[in-house]
């Protein structure tokens, strides 16, 4: 038939389609390549497309199934740098240091605390076994002085004095010196306080009968004589037997402290007597002579000031010898 359309052209040609050829010889040639509507020119097969991650047939592309060059996985966080971990480190350690070191400051408080209240009962325990063994100390008087050293003047029989209680503190000395030859931490306390004890008792009989060889017995009994020779002793003075203030009768508080005092000066002098392989007995003795001396020159001193001569003495009693007397040496 003339002007009608050949039926090859009818089976092939399509309906009319945006953005798509609408000449017949370019629709022969998309019929061939065989090309949809819906998407450009592909020589990959639907297999193939399918495993590169293209849309399934519900819309949804499958990600388990997909290649890596295919689907491009999402950023991970980047890792923290070495700064901010060795930052982090510090503060963490300077923490940790800051609080070992608020405990070891709190026990070096607590064993402080704990050493001085040692100590204070130590002393305190001394200064008692001081008060307790100062009535027991024998005292000559001065005609049993006379009599033992005839012949001599008051300054030649107080220097007798001074040099047989320096020759007993030295001795005193050297034997707590001897005792500590090995050192023995646990038992340097006791033998401390026996050396301090020990020369106490020498000293306070070497004051009294200074007094005596002086012509200034204290007023009183047995009991005020005593509590006047323990305040000479601890204030390394002598006594002014005209003024009542300066003897302590009581023993109250404040002569306690003093006392106190007087035996926390003697340990911290004594302490090199505790030097091991026989070294502490050299300096024990040594430094026990030197102290008597140096004690008796600053009684003496006094007492010189005050001084009553043996021919204006009034007549007085003998001075009786204590049951439980300590055994010193003369």
């Amino acid at each position: 038939m003339t002007g009608s359309t050949p039926p090859w052209k009818r089976r092939t040609r399509k309906q009319d389609v945006p953005g798509t050829a609408q000449g017949p010889s370019e629709a022969v040639r998309e019929d061939e390549r065989g090309s949809s509507s819906s998407e450009d020119a592909s020589l990959e097969s639907a297999d193939d497309r399918q495993t590169a991650g293209a849309p399934t047939a519900t819309g949804t592309v499958d990600l388990r199934s997909a290649g890596h060059s295919a689907v491009t996985r999402p950023e991970e966080p980047p890792a923290r740098s070495r700064t901010a971990a060795v930052k982090d480190g510090i503060r963490r350690s300077g923490s940790a240091a800051r609080t070992g070191i608020s405990k070891s400051g709190s026990a070096a408080r607590t064993g402080i605390v704990r050493s001085g209240a040692a100590a204070k009962a130590g002393i305190g325990y001394v200064a008692d076994r001081i008060i307790d063994i100062a009535p027991r100390v024998p005292v000559r008087d001065l005609a049993a002085l006379r009599r033992q050293f005839p012949g001599l003047g008051p300054e030649q029989l107080a220097d007798k004095l001074v040099m047989g209680a320096a020759n007993a503190s030295s001795t005193v000395g050297a034997g707590v010196g001897a005792a500590a030859m090995l050192p023995v931490p646990p038992a340097m306390p006791t033998e401390l306080a026996a050396e301090i004890t020990g020369v106490a008792a020498i000293e306070l009989k070497l004051i009294a009968e200074l007094h005596e060889v002086y012509g200034l017995r204290p007023p009183g009994g047995l009991k005020e004589r005593t509590s006047a020779y323990l305040t000479s002793w601890t204030e390394e003075r002598g006594i002014d037997v005209s003024k009542p203030m300066t003897i302590n009768a009581a023993l109250g508080g404040q002569m306690k402290r003093e006392l106190r005092q007087q035996i926390m000066k003697r340990m911290v002098r004594n302490l090199p007597s505790l030097t091991p392989f026989m070294i502490g007995a050299a300096v024990g003795a040594v430094m026990n002579r030197r102290d008597t001396r140096k004690l008796a020159e600053r009684v003496r001193k006094d007492l010189r000031h005050l001084q009553v001569p043996w021919d204006a003495l009034p007549e007085l009693p003998a001075l009786d010898v204590p049951k439980d007397a300590l055994e010193i040496e003369d």
